[in-house]
């Protein structure tokens, strides 16, 4: 059986955390604690709902869409994943063991809505993951296309090496050699500490810490920090909180004679985990603070329980990227619902990408030969 319900009136207990505790893939910004904490953010164009799947008592899917007026600059409405500013991936959490007949299932149900418009735009997957073979094999089963529409690689972490090893081999020595200094010259002002967050530790004052810290910088100066809005500020402070309550948080802080300076908020969820945002005190920016902070994070190379962490970062980001050497490939993709306005959608806006596609390799050629 499958729901489609809104946002405002889903439930989010004991059942979802069963399912994200059996998905086939991690995902923190799809769990339950984390949706309810999204709920305090604008929603944007068009309402959300959640579509979810249940078999044998026991929910097998869950997924949060929206629709979507626009695909890309062509008013074409179409169903769409519904990720906020701060999530940062958008793969469902299914069931292991039952991913095929979840995807299967909210496609079907997709298919037979009038709510919903002829195609659907699953953004934020991460390439060949189970998520998305799963979606592969429903839609190859239901004769639909599912071609890959968009691609970034973003720095990830995932090494057997410990966290001496792994800076020795990725980061380069005359750079080992610049952090050391710069660490050395940071002690010369205060006493350096770091603590990372524990049980029974105050997640409210570890997030009013970090808001603090990230107000004083360049986001606060340009009306983007958390702290800004009071739906940013209650958002933060419940995703904390309920990561925190799900034993999911992780925080780490950069302390000078016992002031952070530098921050970082982890979701994790073994086998994998996201880094969800990280902050520095600009003040010290000569000490290079956000990278030193980085480099204590390789700690959690040492956890058994972790195989990769997403950086959740934009593509080439030159500080994470210099740092962690793996990279994680996540991609959107794009399938028509059922009949034949979904047909003509589907047709429609496939056309319209392969010709923005032939005009970027164009400009590109151009480009190369002056």
């Amino acid at each position: 059986m499958a729901v489609l319900r809104p946002l405002a009136e889903a439930h989010f207990g004991a059942a979802w955390d069963d399912l994200a505790a059996h998905a086939a893939e991690p995902n923190c910004f799809a769990e339950g604690w984390f949706l309810d904490a999204s709920r305090a953010l604008p929603h944007g164009r068009g309402d959300v709902r959640l579509l979810t799947v249940e078999r044998d008592g026991r929910l097998i899917g869950a997924l949060p869409l929206h629709i979507d007026p626009e695909y890309g600059r062509l008013p074409i409405a179409h169903v769409e994943t519904w990720l906020h500013y701060h999530s940062f991936l958008g793969a469902p959490l299914l069931r292991r063991g039952h991913e095929v007949a979840a995807w299967r299932a909210m496609l079907e149900t997709l298919d037979t809505r009038p709510w919903a418009r002829g195609l659907i735009h699953l953004t934020g997957l991460v390439e060949g993951g189970p998520a998305h073979r799963a979606l592969i094999a429903a839609a190859k089963a239901m004769r639909r296309p599912c071609p890959t529409v968009h691609r970034i690689e973003r720095a990830a972490l995932a090494s057997d090496m410990s966290p001496d090893a792994y800076y020795e081999a990725h980061v380069r020595k005359k750079k080992r050699k610049e952090l050391k200094r710069l660490a050395a010259r940071l002690g010369e002002l205060g006493v350096v500490a770091w603590r990372r967050f524990a049980a029974g530790d105050d997640v409210a004052e570890w997030a009013d810490a970090y808001l603090t810290l990230e107000a004083k910088g360049w986001k606060g100066e340009a009306g983007s920090a958390l702290a800004d809005t009071p739906a940013t500020r209650a958002f933060f402070h419940a995703a904390l909180a309920g990561a925190g309550a799900a034993g999911k948080l992780d925080m780490l802080r950069m302390e000078l004679e016992g002031r952070p300076i530098a921050m970082l908020v982890n979701f994790l969820s073994p086998p994998g985990g996201f880094a969800f945002k990280t902050a520095f005190d600009e003040d010290f920016a000569r000490f290079s603070p956000g990278v030193l902070l980085q480099i204590e994070n390789l700690a959690l190379l040492d956890r058994p329980d972790l195989d990769w962490i997403d950086s959740c970062a934009v593509e080439k980001h030159s500080m994470i990227d210099s740092v962690w050497a793996e990279r994680r490939a996540i991609i959107r993709v794009t399938l028509p619902l059922a009949g034949a306005r979904g047909a003509a959608t589907y047709a429609l806006a496939r056309a319209a990408e392969t010709a923005a596609a032939r005009l970027r390799a164009l400009r590109s050629r151009e480009s190369a030969h002056g």
